[in-house]
């Protein structure tokens, strides 16, 4: 088929397909294409390709497609050759009825970018049907005193076809009484009317049969034929004259079937048979007929079905009057069909995405035609969304609508988006369509990870078992998929001591924290790393927190007994005068605990005396105190073990042995204690072995060795060193650098004893007495208070 377009010499039609192409570029330009109706599916229409300047390929990259109003197509767009085609066979009879020209609208989409075309497809008809008379005999009554000249309109033939391929013209069969004459109506039908060449004689010939042919103007022409039967009647001198020659009746489409149209009304003068009249429709066709019936009698016209105003908006119905005489008159019903808003709007959805990335510009989401088969403000139509979305409407041509997005959409914010289109019409009472749609904003990793804390504390108890699990961190990621999974790591530490890789690892997956080793409280009581957190999103965001770790003490460490020492000498021994009174101090027990807290808390206890109720240990300081007067039936000699323990869970403790005597001041003769003869043995034979070691080192110093040798034996005579003890008198649980003290044990032929005096201070003196006096005194005042 060849497109509507003006032919002109070769340079002219460039320009105008130029020109045209620039129109369509702009969006205001239609294109028109016509075709035979009854083409066979596939049948070429045009190459759109070429007639809008487009390659093939760009029909393709963008995305073009045909358009048609509703759902139903008649063109499809071939991509490989970029021919526009036929869908499927068009009957243009079906598809528009007697209107002429019979156009169906489409409009090519093109995608990418997004254009709209108008185009326009008109159905050319041919010459498929034959007229068609509704009747097979026409009943014709005439008067014998019919003049010559008299006309006598018959019923015409019904032929589908428009144009040129309906009925052209009429021809009778030959007969001397009347000659056929063709009018030509306003509408643009032919009208075939009978004219009288002679006065017709009733005795002579009664009636006349005649055959009626009508013709279109198709090549070759169509035909179609009925019988005209003409009876002559007897005279009547009067016709049936109606009211009035128009009537003008409105109807609305909802009107139920039965209802009164309207009342047509005529009188005839004539008495008798031919005054009688009836009423019949004359010039009908099928679609009248079918929608109303009329009472022959009383000439009311009524419906024989619902009226719909969207298939026929008008009817003109010819009713005939008729005498009992023959004689007959016409009038004219014009009926008007009330457009009644019964049809909701109709949206067509042409172009959908429903996947949009999140931070994406304004981007389109759909494309759809909206439409109203009513009239007036019953078919004028608004389109809207829900407010508080970020989406915009914007019309585009002829009813088209865009669905775009304002801006950028957020996932984290809103993963999803139920839009619902409603169209409303203007009618009374106003329809409405809604079609929902769903948009979904796929991810983009826009947010790092975060930790559920900027920092953590973790608390582990010492001597834990290696691999432990100390704690978990957690970090969220507001993105989805791929995008919200992440990685934990334990980032470098600044400072490489303690070795961060030694102490602890991290899970991965799950961020849970493990101790690779056993943890020392006394070592370290605790130390902090970073821990980083990545998600698998590209590009890879990442976030840190610190985490502390607290290494909790436990009570792995027993007292260690500072005084009295215990490194495998003889038990200390105190003195203490008979003369005490109750709450003596006799000595201090000083232990430490390596621990730390309630772990290092130290009490004390008398777990062993000689004499039970004799002594006493104060439970805090571990002071040795008297807890009677002592008597002369009181031991001299009393052995006392005091435990110490410390407040750990469970608790761990040691032992202290420690010598009393009780002496009667410190006069009387010392009492022997068995357990320094040994001790004095061992000293005297190690002096030995120093002055020989001495005496040989050099022969030049000889002399003065041998003196001062001879000086030290005459001292160690008298009394030998026992050792030295450190004692804490500050009281706060740790050894005072202030005082120290030694212990010396005097030996005589008789018996020992025990005395004390500081170091520093106090030298030997000479004599026993005064000695002895002097020695009592300081015991009494540096005596471990």
């Amino acid at each position: 088929m060849e497109t509507r377009l003006p032919k002109a010499p070769e340079k002219r039609q460039v320009t105008a397909i130029i020109f045209l192409l620039l129109l369509w570029e702009a969006g205001s330009a239609t294109i028109k294409y016509s075709v035979l109706e009854e083409r066979d599916s596939g049948s070429f229409v045009a190459n759109l390709a070429k007639d809008l300047g487009l390659g093939v390929g760009e029909l393709v990259t963008r995305g073009a497609r045909i358009l048609s109003k509703g759902n139903k197509q008649y063109l499809q767009l071939e991509w490989k050759s970029g021919n526009l085609l036929l869908k499927e066979k068009l009957d243009r009879e079906e598809l528009c009825g007697d209107t002429d020209p019979c156009i169906l609208h489409f409009q090519v989409l093109l995608k990418n970018p997004v254009q709209f075309i108008q185009g326009e497809l008109q159905l050319q008809d041919v010459n498929d049907h034959a007229p068609e008379f509704l009747e097979n005999e026409i009943l014709l009554k005439i008067s014998e005193g019919s003049h010559p000249g008299t006309l006598f309109p018959l019923k015409i033939a019904q032929d589908l076809d428009v144009g040129s391929n309906t009925v052209q013209n009429y021809t009778i069969s030959t007969n001397s009484h009347f000659h056929l004459f063709t009018r030509n109506h306003s509408d643009g039908k032919k009208y075939p009317e009978l004219v009288l060449d002679q006065a017709l004689d009733r005795e002579e010939q009664s009636q006349l049969r005649l055959t009626l042919t009508a013709l279109d103007g198709g090549s070759p022409p169509r035909t179609g034929t009925c019988q005209v039967l003409i009876v002559i009647v007897d005279i009547n001198d009067n016709a049936p004259e109606f009211a009035q020659r128009l009537y003008e009746v409105q109807v609305p489409e909802n009107a139920p079937i039965g209802s009164l149209v309207v009342t047509v009304s005529a009188t005839d003068l004539d008495a008798g048979t031919h005054g009688e009249l009836s009423y019949s429709f004359f010039q009908y066709s099928n679609q009248i007929i079918q929608a109303f019936e009329i009472n022959s009698i009383t000439g009311e016209i009524r419906l024989k079905k619902v009226l719909d105003f969207e298939e026929i908006q008008s009817y003109h119905v010819e009713v005939e009057a008729s005498d009992g005489g023959g004689l007959s008159e016409k009038c004219t019903v014009a009926i008007e069909v009330m457009d009644i808003n019964d049809n909701a709007p109709e949206l067509t959805m042409s172009l959908l995405i429903s996947d949009i990335p999140e931070n994406s510009p304004e981007t389109v989401v759909a494309v759809f035609g909206i439409s109203d088969p009513d009239s007036g403000n019953n078919g004028k139509i608004m389109c809207s969304i829900q407010d508080n979305l970020p989406f915009l409407l914007k019309p585009t041509v002829e009813n088209f609508y865009t669905l775009l997005t304002e801006g950028a959409l957020d996932r984290e914010r809103r993963a999803d988006y139920n839009i619902t289109i409603t169209v409303t019409d203007l009618g009374t009472p106003r329809l409405k369509t809604e079609h929902s749609i769903t948009v979904r904003v796929s991810d983009v990793n826009d947010n790092a990870p975060a930790f559920t804390q900027t920092s953590y504390t973790l608390f582990v108890r010492e001597n834990n078992s290696p691999a432990l699990h100390i704690g978990s961190v957690s970090a969220t990621d507001r993105d989805s998929g791929t995008n919200a999974q992440v990685t934990y790591s334990l980032l470098p530490p600044q400072d490489p001591h303690p070795p961060l890789a030694s102490l602890v690892s991290i899970n991965a997956d799950n961020g849970h924290l493990f101790a690779l080793r056993s943890l020392d409280y006394e070592a370290l009581q605790a130390f902090e790393f970073r821990v980083g957190v990545t998600d698998r999103g590209s590009p890879a965001l990442s976030s840190e927190a610190l985490v502390r770790v607290l290494v909790l003490d436990a009570n792995d460490n027993s007292p260690f007994v500072l005084y009295p020492l215990h490194n495998g000498s003889a038990p200390c021994t105190e003195l203490v005068p008979r003369a005490a009174e109750p709450g003596y101090l006799v000595t201090k027990v000083v232990a430490v605990d390596g621990d730390s807290g309630q772990n290092a808390w130290l009490s004390f206890q008398l777990l062993k005396a000689t004499e039970p109720g004799l002594f006493g240990v104060w439970a805090h300081n571990g002071e040795v105190r008297t807890a009677r007067l002592l008597s002369e039936r009181d031991a001299a000699k009393h052995r006392l073990v005091v435990l110490v323990k410390d407040n750990g869970e469970p608790p761990r403790s040691a032992t202290a042995t420690l010598h009393v005597l009780l002496v009667d001041g410190f006069s009387q003769p010392y009492l022997p204690l068995p357990e320094a003869a040994p001790a004095q043995a061992q000293a005297d034979s190690l002096t030995v072995y120093l002055v020989v070691a001495l005496a040989s080192v050099s022969s030049l110093f000889l002399f003065s060795v041998l003196l001062f040798v001879a000086v030290r034996l005459c001292r160690r005579s008298r009394a030998a060193s026992v050792g030295r003890h450190l004692v804490d008198v500050s009281g706060t649980g740790t050894l005072s650098q202030n005082y120290q003290y030694e212990v010396y044990v005097a030996e005589s032929s008789e018996s020992q004893f025990k005395f004390l005096k500081p170091i520093l201070p106090n030298f030997l003196g000479e004599g026993t007495g005064r000695d002895s006096e002097t020695n009592s005194n300081s015991r009494n005042h540096f005596g471990l208070t």
